[in-house]
């Protein structure tokens, strides 16, 4: 069995959260095994490296974590690859002067929020987060890159649900490592 098969047989499946008819992914099981939890942050760092980099000819800056999973994977692929970590939050979770965009979920709507002096213009960013749906959340902290005059080179998912084509919201290239297609 290849690294993403093994990861993708770790997930957990939940029917019916966070409401019925929704099957929820969890990554959770991966996390609490190290030796796949370190093959998930390998496989991010090398495609990164390997593709994103070359790709672009740019070094990245920033690493943008989404609330909440992505705190949990953006520090150490930050630091892997000597890149500042930034998180971007829901409306009202950080201190001082913050930017905020607005964005749609499949039930409704809330804000992100991110500080407002955590991305120097210029930068090279990109994006984490555990999950893409819809691509609502994603195009938020786009939005937020943008305000600040960062520039998003990827957005990077553990899993993609494709049947929702939330990255065409995007504005950059999205990796997913398990595209999940129903």
């Amino acid at each position: 069995m290849g690294d993403i098969a093994h990861l993708r047989s770790l997930l957990g499946e939940h029917t019916d959260f966070p409401k019925k008819g929704i099957v929820f992914l969890d990554i959770f099981p991966i996390l609490r095994d190290p030796v796949a939890f370190e093959t998930l942050i390998t496989h991010f760092v090398h495609h990164l490296t390997s593709v994103t980099i070359p790709q672009h000819g740019k070094r990245i800056d920033v690493i943008v974590g989404l609330d909440a999973r992505g705190f949990l994977l953006g520090p150490i692929i930050a630091l892997r690859l000597g890149a500042a970590f930034v998180p971007v939050r829901k409306q009202g979770k950080l201190p001082g002067v913050c930017k905020s965009a607005v964005y749609e979920k499949e039930y409704g709507s809330d804000v992100f929020e991110m500080q407002a002096d955590a991305i120097k213009p210029g930068s090279n960013v990109v994006v984490v987060d555990d999950l893409i749906a819809t691509g609502g959340s994603a195009s938020a902290a786009g939005d937020l890159i943008k305000q600040q005059g960062g520039i998003t080179l990827e957005y990077l998912f553990v899993i993609g649900l494709k049947f929702l084509n939330g990255k065409s919201k995007l504005d950059a290239a999205a990796y997913s490592m398990i595209e999940v297609d129903d």
